[in-house]
């Protein structure tokens, strides 16, 4: 081989090497959400932007709402490499320019940036060992931080995942104070999960906590809101019973549907096991409900959800 040719393919690879460092990693990308009023000219606005920055779109969902008044959802999920450097500028620029424009309610997430998770259970452990085994393998993109119950029963189980569990206790006497205790704990997180969680929470609660708190109800909502939903069930003689995940609000039961199921029963099934087969669909509405959360796929709207999933 020739000095010459030499020289040409050693300024081939410095070349290929320079360009593979630009090309975005897993940690480059970022989502982002966008609601508003349905006009012309939104992904137009939005695309331009991205390209200006030098970004690529993996991908762009949407969907309007035209003949209900015309709001329109969106959830773009784009790379650029260095993101992590240039996002504040990013955002910022982004909000005096595209979102004032077209008056937007939006969201970005850095997918660097792990959503942390924190857990509230009582006594029943099925969905909350689910999600902490899908969380061990991976199968959970977030950080579950902590787990906090207000019985002490699950405390190993729980510490076997090497996860960190509290022990609140909660009466009608201490309420107050217990809540605080736990929103303290909780401090820090982006989403608390109830996973079984026997206790309601107070609206004061709540509010600090808006659109951040996910439970699993079992019952398909809006039947059998409140206690004992598949003994309600039984005693109705209901051919299908269900799960529903949703957002918590101050309202009992009533906030904002991400995700339900259901299975078929009949006549010749107690409450026991419409309770048995009942666990296995609360594991799974919840688990896709906090995946799509943590995704980034959830927007709220009024008291309904627009799921990207």
């Amino acid at each position: 081989m020739s000095d010459n040719t030499k020289t040409a393919s050693s300024s081939r690879t410095t070349n290929i090497a320079s360009q593979s460092k630009q090309i975005p990693s897993f940690t480059d990308t970022a989502t982002l959400l966008i609601k508003c009023k349905d006009q012309a000219g939104i992904v137009q606005a939005v695309s331009e932007f991205i390209h200006r920055y030098g970004a690529n779109i993996i991908t762009l969902d949407q969907y309007s709402t035209a003949h209900e008044g015309g709001q329109y959802f969106m959830r773009l999920e784009f790379a650029l490499a260095g993101l992590s450097d240039i996002i504040e500028n990013f955002e910022a620029s982004f909000a005096h320019t595209v979102a004032k424009r077209h008056n937007m309610d939006w969201r970005l997430h850095n997918n660097a940036t792990k959503t942390k998770v924190g857990i509230l259970v009582s006594k029943f452990d099925h969905a909350l060992l689910d999600l902490l085994w899908r969380h061990q393998r991976g199968l959970l993109d977030c950080e579950i931080t902590c787990v906090v119950s207000n019985h002490p029963d699950l405390q190993q189980a729980v510490e076997n995942f090497g996860i960190t569990f509290h022990h609140v206790p909660v009466t009608k006497e201490n309420k107050v104070e217990a809540e605080e205790q736990i929103h303290k704990l909780m401090a820090g997180n982006d989403l608390l999960v109830l996973a079984r969680y026997m206790q309601i929470l107070s609206a004061d609660f709540v509010k600090r906590w808006p659109m951040q708190v996910i439970n699993i109800h079992h019952s398909f909502l809006p039947a059998f809101v409140g206690a004992d939903p598949y003994r309600q069930a039984y005693d109705k003689g209901v051919k299908l019973i269900g799960a529903t995940a949703h957002y918590v609000t101050a309202e009992l039961d009533q906030g904002p549907i991400i995700e339900q199921d259901v299975h078929r029963v009949t006549h010749r099934q107690g409450v026991t096991e419409l309770r048995a087969i009942g666990r296995d669909i609360e594991r799974n509405v919840l688990a896709r409900a906090v995946n799509w959360h943590v995704q980034n796929r959830v927007i709220v709207a009024g008291n309904k959800t627009v799921v990207f999933n």
